[in-house]
């Protein structure tokens, strides 16, 4: 399997505060970079948490609220000093993508690569190489979206078997092809010598109320990344504001079936999240506090 590395570039909501910059998480796969949320100083963060910017491939905006996106105007300007020849991709909700341009159309004459703005809507919206970023509505006062990177899951030969039936060099791709091969008098299909092996996923849902949209989407998650902008003692805020308390996102974990809850983006009032984190771990255990330059390696 291809090493998968996430790393935390910001965890505030709404406003940075002295430890925390906005959001942003970025997720290395295949030598290459998919950058989720682009807040004001993310090219910086990158910098600091040894994340090359030169290598992103595609930038993921959930909304365009700007603590979620301003970040992408200095980005791209810097990519274009440094000489970027790539094209990039920016997915942003449909119907909002008018609010992007002027981020990008102000300093045009500078960008000297392409930089294709692209539609979100429900389903898959990415497809790579050995891998699939898809989308999934959330609750919040503008049109936002969660996403879902997910490897794509792949076939392993089961090397005792194989051993034992004689399967051996250019065999492997005959059976891979024919999904069955004969050797002497016997025929062994395809699923006798192999075994599936499911691909990584990870869920990243930011500014949401909970819903079944993210439950769904991030059913049995080797990793949930979900907003927790307040503890409970301030649930009425989260609801009056459309985000999520700590214990309703341990709820959506446990609904899903999730393995590990990543909590982030909380309010700029907790100098110490250590109560957020308390409330979320009441009801979901495996919960961890994200702060930035976190790494997790999957």
């Amino acid at each position: 399997m291809l090493p998968i590395r996430i790393t935390f570039l910001g965890t505030s909501g709404s406003t940075p505060t002295k430890e925390r910059n906005l959001p942003s998480v970025s997720i290395e796969y295949d030598g290459n970079v998919y950058l989720f949320d682009c807040g004001e100083g993310t090219q910086r963060q990158m910098m600091q948490y040894s994340i090359n910017p030169y290598k992103i491939k595609a930038i993921f905006i959930t909304h365009m609220h700007g603590d979620h996106v301003i970040g992408v105007a200095g980005l791209i300007r810097t990519l274009a000093l440094n000489k970027r020849t790539e094209p990039l991709e920016i997915y942003v909700p449909e119907k909002e993508e008018y609010k992007l341009r002027p981020l990008i159309d102000f300093d045009k004459a500078l960008i000297g690569y392409k930089i294709i703005v692209k539609s979100v809507r429900s389903g898959i919206i990415l497809k790579g190489r050995g891998f699939t970023v898809s989308a999934f509505r959330l609750v919040h006062s503008i049109p936002t979206y969660g996403y879902i990177f997910k490897e794509e899951d792949r076939l392993r030969f089961i090397k005792e078997k194989c051993k034992k039936l004689g399967l051996k060099g250019t065999m492997f791709s005959k059976i891979q092809k024919d999904k069955r091969i004969k050797i002497g008098n016997k025929t062994i299909p395809l699923k006798d010598v192999t075994t599936r092996q499911i691909g990584r996923k990870i869920s990243y849902a930011a500014d949401t109320r909970p819903t079944k949209n993210t439950v769904n989407a991030s059913r049995y998650a080797d990793i949930l990344i979900h907003e927790a902008t307040y503890s409970d003692e301030f649930s009425n805020l989260a609801k009056e504001r459309l985000h999520s308390a700590a214990s309703e996102c341990a709820q959506i974990a446990r609904s899903a079936k999730a393995k590990k809850l990543v909590i982030f983006h909380m309010s700029a009032r907790y100098r110490n999240a250590e109560p957020v984190l308390r409330d979320a771990r009441k009801g979901f255990k495996n919960t961890v506090l994200a702060y930035d330059g976190m790494k997790i390696d999957l």
